[in-house]
């Protein structure tokens, strides 16, 4: 499985190849377009806020995990 880092306004958003296709870490983005320190407190709080997303969650995402060299974290795509 081939794993990368993009960059996105600067800051890295950890990618991996799986299947032929891409999966990024929904944490890194979150963090990167709220400009959140911590994403998991964000995600969840946004889930709280808001029943829909919650609620749709595991249709929205799905979890994939991933050993990444900094470290093993929950990868995420969004589902078409």
């Amino acid at each position: 499985m081939e794993t990368n880092i993009a960059v996105f306004r600067g800051k890295e958003i950890r990618k991996a190849l799986h299947n032929d296709e891409w999966w990024f870490s929904i944490a890194d983005v979150v963090e990167v377009l709220t400009e959140t320190a911590n994403s998991s407190d964000y995600i969840n709080k946004m889930r709280k806020r808001d029943a829909e997303l919650a609620k749709g969650w595991g249709q929205i995402v799905t979890p994939l995990w991933l050993d990444i060299p900094q470290k093993r974290r929950k990868q995420l795509r969004e589902k078409e």
